[in-house]
């Protein structure tokens, strides 16, 4: 395939004006075949500071929208999303190397939470409480906050934009989203959408959403600016440490969501069949690359002989290679980077005792595209190096006696956000979610620790980063809460009986 020129026709057929895709200084790549599709010109930083002052401008015109208004504009955005589907999907696959369907799934899940923010526009609920004092009513409202800053990562380019987008514009906010520098294509496509859909809205604030391609000094401009109550970041929890403080110096908000170097249990009761299936999606799936991928396994003693072997014959057989072409299971590596880390890391735990079933690279087109073999690494105990998160398709497998203690190892790890438990057992299930069970934010039973969906709030725990997103009620971290009391009465009873006669 000519990945340039597909890349090129795509980004055109979505909408994006062509010149935009080459005269630039910051290049962009595929690593379907490690090949330069694009030069982008980035925006300086000054420039991202007025992209934040116009999406300022359109906050406080965008706020006084009743919020049943402003869902219509994310339900033509979903109405656009899904005339668009297959080409974005195809450039989520080009950009990010993903397989076809979890291109396609990542749009569909852009679709879905636009759906969902449709219907929370008329549901941004306030409670009615009790008052201690006669002829008073105390309420809550919930207001717009402000410009909302995204920041997300290469593995999920378009769907954590619009977990974050859908949620902010119902709740009467504009957005600025800085992109990863390795996925921006995809970002230029979606602003391109979002423009059609605020065309045939007709009567929106110009600046409702900024998109800002560069590199880290326009995303330390995002997090820095005082005209940005709140940023989303996704990525490591090294980002997060930077991003974390900077919000915290100026009083801004953040919803952290960083690393996870996620676990399953397989006990003694477990469906085999069904947890090889989830296991081997979640470990290998997106060549490892998801957050929420399965990095540690703890498999019980009496079923580790018959489950781990069919493990290895699965990992020896997927296939891998261009996942454009030939239908392949795993495809390739962000880049060099990427592939170091990952035999890095396996050099580590062979040197700590581990036995490495796969892991080599597999030569596919050029040899600057990065496919590799994922690997299981059966270690003798979860020493440093199982410990340590590596963005990379290694699955280290350990055997287990005693629940508590392989709970306990589950959680000895810096990352909290996802788990599963694969038993039939309901008192060990329900340990699992119990509150000394996993200390994950997603904690999941008989299924994989990847593949949420959006009805549920995203994100994890300690050094995850604590932030969430999507669904449940993870709209509030959008706006600001008051809290109102009506006094209708003659009187001027105060609280807690003080009294203040003058």
């Amino acid at each position: 395939m000519d990945v340039k020129k597909e890349t090129a026709d795509l980004l055109v057929k979505l909408g994006v004006d062509a010149a935009a895709l080459s005269g630039g200084t910051m290049p962009s790549y595929s690593p379907l075949t490690g090949e330069k599709v694009a030069d982008l010109s980035p925006v300086s930083s000054s420039d991202a500071a007025k992209a934040i002052e116009e999406a300022d401008a359109a906050f406080r015109q965008w706020r006084l929208v009743p919020a049943p208004r402003r869902g219509e504009l994310v339900r033509l955005l979903g109405e656009e999303l899904r005339a668009a589907k297959s080409d974005l999907g195809r450039l989520v696959s080009i950009e990010a190397g993903k397989i076809p369907s979890e291109g396609l799934g990542e749009v569909q899940e852009m679709i879905d939470i636009c759906d969902f923010a449709v219907g929370l526009s008329r549901q941004l609920y306030g409670l009615t409480i009790a008052s201690e004092r006669p002829g008073h009513r105390m309420m809550e409202t919930w207001h717009p906050l402000g410009v909302v800053g995204v920041i997300s990562a290469f593995n999920f380019p378009v769907a954590v934009w619009s977990w974050n987008a859908a949620l902010a514009l119902v709740c009467g906010n504009s957005v600025v989203w800085k992109p990863s520098e390795k996925s921006s294509l995809t970002a230029l496509a979606c602003e391109a959408i979002f423009a059609r859909a605020v065309e045939r809205f007709g009567d929106a604030p110009a600046g409702l959403l900024k998109v800002l391609i560069g590199d880290r000094a326009v995303g330390e401009v995002l997090v820095d600016h005082a005209k940005v109550p709140l940023v989303s970041a996704t990525g490591s929890t090294r980002m997060g440490r930077e991003v974390g403080p900077r919000l915290a110096k100026r009083f801004a908000r953040a919803i952290l969501e960083l690393g996870g170097n996620n676990a399953g249990i397989v006990c003694p009761s477990a469906d085999l069949d069904m947890a090889l299936r989830a296991i081997a999606f979640g470990a290998m799936g997106t060549a490892g690359q998801r957050c929420t991928t399965m990095r540690r396994l703890f498999v019980h003693e009496s079923v580790y002989d018959d489950l781990v072997p069919r493990l290895k014959k699965a990992y020896e057989s997927v296939s891998v290679g261009n996942p454009l072409e030939g239908g392949a299971l795993v495809g390739p590596l962000i880049d060099e980077a990427a592939y170091k880390g990952m035999t890095g890391a396996l050099e580590k735990a062979q040197a700590a005792g581990g036995a490495v079933t796969g892991g080599e690279r597999v030569e596919v087109g050029p040899d600057t595209a990065f496919y590799v073999r994922p690997a299981l690494v059966e270690m003798p105990k979860q020493v440093a190096p199982v410990t340590e998160e590596t963005f990379a398709p290694i699955l280290y497998v350990m055997k287990y006696s005693d629940f508590d203690a392989a709970i306990a190892d589950h959680n000895a790890v810096g990352a909290g956000l996802s788990s599963s438990i694969f038993t039939l057992d309901v008192r060990e299930a329900e340990r699992f979610l119990s509150a000394d069970g996993s200390d994950c934010g997603i904690a999941n039973v008989n299924i994989g620790t990847s593949g949420a969906e959006i009805g549920g709030a995203f994100g994890g725990e300690k050094e995850t980063g604590g932030g969430r997103e999507s669904g449940s009620d993870a709209w509030k971290a959008y706006m600001r809460r008051a809290t109102n009391t009506v006094n209708y009465s003659t009187v001027l009873p105060l609280a807690q009986g003080v009294s203040f006669d003058i």
